[in-house]
This record gives C-alpha cells, sequence and structure tokens, in this order.
C-alpha cells in the first residue's frame, strides 16, 4: 500500500493520500468524545470536569511523543522520495531508539509527579481524587501512544495512509464498547473510562508495530544496523525535536489555558471540556489535511520537484479554505445544538457559555486551516523550526491576551476565547509573508 506522491494527478493523489489520515483523525477524536459523552451522562458535572482537565494534560504529554514521530516521520518521507533506501533505514533505527528512551523517561516521570502537576493546574479540591484516579491510568499508556505514532509516521511516509487507519478504527470501537460496559453498566465510575481508552490504546499501539515489523523489512531492528552515524542522528534530532516542541508549546499554551480556565469553577471547565472537544472535531479534518500535505511536499522535496511542490499549495489553500468555510457556517448556526449532544439541555448555563465559545472559534476557521498547511509547508523543506516560530507567535498571544482580557470583569471568559483566533491570524500573516520569501 506504498504510494509515490511524486507523480501522477496532485489533486487527486494528495485527497486520496489524506482521506484516510482524516479518517483516522476523526476516529482518535471519538476516542476522547466517547468518554466525554458518556461520562457527562452517566457521572455527571463534576466527572465531566474532572475528564477535562485531565484531556489537556495527556494531550499535552502526548504532544511530545507525537511530534518527535511527526518529525523523524517527515525526514523519512524525504528519504523515500530522494530514493536513498540506506539513509532511509538508518533514519527508522535511530529515531525508534532516541524516541523510545524519551518515552520511557517521561513515563517515569509523569507517573511520579501527577498530584503536584493537577495541583499546579488549580483543579478544584472537590473533584482533585477522581482527577487523580483517571489521569494516572491515562498516563500509564504513553509507551502505546509512542508505538502507534511511530509506526503511523514511518508509514506514512512511505505514502501508506491506510493501514494505521485500520488499527485505530479497531481501537476506537473497542474504546466505545469498553466505555459504555465500564461506565454504563458496570459502575466503575471514571477509572471505567480510563481503562477502556488504555485498553483501546494498547490495541492499536502493540497491533500496529506487530504488523510493521512483519511486512516491512525496513522496520526490523537489528542491533548491528544501529550506527549512530553523525550526521543522520543531528538531522534526525533537528527535525524531530523541532516538530516535538511545536507541539508541546502548542499544547502547553492550550494547558496554561485550562489552568486559567479552572480558575472559573466547575461551571465554565464542563463547558470548556465539551466546546474544546467539538472544536477539536470540527477542524480536525483541516489539521490532519496539513499533515498529509507535510508528508507530499516532503517527498517531493526529496525528489527535488519544486514545480510540483507550489502546484500542490495552490490546490491545498483551495480545498482548505473550502472545507473551513463550510464548517465555520455549521458550528455557528447549530453551536447550541451541538453542545446540547454532551450535555443534558436543564444545563442552560453551561450550554450557554460553550457556545460562545464555539461562536468565536467557528467564524475564524480558516485562519487555523491555513496555519495548518504553513506548519506542513515549513516542516516539508526541512525547515521545521518556522513551524515553531509561528506557534510560539499563535500560542504566545492567545496565553498573553488570554490572562490579560479575562481580567476585566466586563470582559471575563470571553477574553479567553477572542485571544485564540486573534493568535491565528497574526501567526498566518507572518508564516504567508516569510513563504513568499522563500518561494524567490
Amino acid at each position: 500500500m506504498k504510494r509515490d506522491l511524486t507523480s501522477g494527478n496532485i489533486a487527486s493523489a494528495l485527497l486520496s493520500f489524506a482521506g484516510p489520515m482524516i479518517i483516522g483523525n476523526l476516529l482518535q477524536q471519538i476516542y476522547n468524545i466517547a468518554d466525554t459523552l458518556i461520562v457527562g451522562r452517566c457521572l455527571g458535572e463534576d466527572a465531566l470536569a474532572a475528564v477535562g482537565s485531565t484531556y489537556t494534560l495527556t494531550t499535552f504529554l502526548y504532544s511530545i511523543i507525537i511530534g518527535l514521530c511527526m518529525g523523524s516521520g517527515a525526514l523519512v518521507s524525504y528519504c523515500y522520495g530522494e530514493k536513498n533506501r540506506k539513509r532511509l533505514r538508518s533514519c527508522i533505527n535511530i529515531s525508534f531508539v532516541l524516541i523510545g528512551a524519551i518515552t520511557v523517561a517521561a513515563e517515569i516521570i509523569t507517573l511520579f509527579t501527577t498530584s503536584g502537576i493537577l495541583k499546579l493546574l488549580k483543579t478544584p479540591p472537590e473533584i482533585m481524587a477522581i482527577t487523580g484516579d483517571y489521569v494516572k491510568i491515562i498516563l500509564s499508556g504513553i509507551v502505546f501512544i509512542f508505538l502507534y505514532n511511530f509506526y503511523a509516521y514511518m508509514l506514512r511516509g512511505f505514502g501508506n495512509s491506510v493501514i494505521p487507519l485500520i488499527f485505530l478504527g479497531t481501537a476506537s470501537v473497542i474504546n466505545i464498547v469498553l466505555d459504555i460496559i465500564f461506565v454504563g453498566f458496570m459502575d466503575f465510575g471514571v477509572k471505567g473510562a480510563a481503562y477502556a481508552t488504555l485498553i483501546a490504546q494498547a490495541v492499536s499501539g502493540i497491533g500496529l508495530a506487530l504488523y510493521s515489523v512483519l511486512k516491512e523489512r525496513e522496520f526490523r531492528i537489528k542491533p548491528s544496523d544501529i550506527k549512530f552515524n553523525k550526521r543522520e542522528v543531528l538531522a534526525v534530532v533537528r527535525m524531530s525535536s523541532a516538530a516535538s516542541v511545536q507541539q508541546s508549546v502548542m499544547n502547553f499554551g492550550i494547558l496554561m489555558i485550562q489552568g486559567l480556565v479552572n480558575s472559573f469553577g466547575t461551571t465554565v471547565m464542563a463547558a470548556f471540556t465539551v466546546a474544546v472537544k467539538i472544536d477539536t472535531l470540527a477542524y480536525m479534518p483541516a489539521q490532519e489535511f496539513g499533515n498529509a500535505f507535510s508528508m507530499f511536499v516532503s517527498q517531493n522535496y526529496g525528489a527535488k520537484k519544486n514545480d510540483r511542490i507550489k502546484e500542490c499549495m495552490k490546490k491545498s489553500f483551495q480545498i482548505s479554505g473550502a472545507f473551513c468555510i463550510a464548517v465555520s457556517a455549521i458550528v455557528v448556526v447549530f453551536s447550541k445544538s451541538l453542545m446540547k449532544i454532551f450535555v443534558s439541555a436543564d444545563k442552560t448555563q453551561i450550554i450557554t457559555t460553550g457556545a460562545q465559545y464555539l461562536v468565536t472559534e467557528g467564524a475564524f476557521y480558516v485562519g487555523i486551516g491555513l496555519l495548518f498547511l504553513l506548519y506542513g509547508y515549513y516542516r516539508g523543506i526541512n525547515k521545521p523550526e518556522m513551524s515553531l516560530i509561528l506557534t510560539i507567535i499563535s500560542l504566545g498571544t492567545r496565553v498573553v491576551l488570554a490572562y490579560i482580557l479575562s481580567g476585566f470583569e466586563t470582559i471575563g471568559v470571553f477574553g479567553i476565547w477572542i485571544a485564540i483566533p486573534i493568535g491565528w491570524i497574526l501567526a498566518d500573516i507572518t508564516g504567508c509573508i516569510y513563504m513568499k520569501k522563500c518561494m524567490k
């Protein structure tokens, strides 16, 4: 199922490659939505707030590992387009060892510092216990997050986006079924939702790893093959670390926002929990399209096909822009109805607060869609540092404005919401100006 992205019709190749990635990310969001929906309906507001505050923490930690895998995947895609098999195998081996070691260290550190982190996030005392129970179980699965994302990004670097989708789809079904059993019928509480997610992650991670090792000889790591050539190590470290820092900075900013949201109480926390899930699901296809675009650019950059990259950029901007406009309209018009899917109709304050967030963010999805393409473009042409700079601009603006604006009594929590699209727009302007310079 490998695909050469350096030839053929650009639009059809890009869409057929991006399609499984988009569906896969959609299924990954179902992991979180299943927890939110079932917990919100079965366990109440406190449990929903506990799961929500944990979501931002785990997303931040996962982003470090996912970013490392993403950066290495872009390098592998470049080598695949370059048709350099020796370098390809070397990069895969080095990436596995380095990222695997970081994963083990992260697993140990986070499990021993969970309580301190939750206090730092200003988790309300009344939900501290159940939040701690949930997060400790979830964080036990970091190694499975590594296994799935490492092999998924390696396969995508080969142009294969279908196999990761199959394993993720299977895991999603398992997660939903176990959520219903553990929470709805067996009354395990938030621990049940956590165990359901952990088991599903194990299935997708271990399953994809076994498939990749058995089917692709490039993934069969032998001690004799692991030669830490200085050039290759530096290339892996540069690409993977830049992408990881970008992803972690992005989610660290969100984590800081979560701390600010927590200070407004459990009602706002619950509203934010639901609204962020809807928001993420709405613009997720644009995000994954940007990741597919990055792999497309990287293969063609390795093959020295710059004209094909330029044409792909034009078509990608058109496709992403049209999608974002359509989704914006849906989210803005149906914001309250979307909130009611997850929250009982009598929770009017939660619904109103969440709908305000969705309308504010939803009106500017074109901004985040363009930003995802800019991230992908700079990773694809081996300038991952620029993606990091754009992330810092976007998140820095968001965090600073959120803390300033929400401090005014007349603005309140709305200041947190409006700061987000302002950050997107400033990063877009910077990225487009630099892109013109790169193209010249």
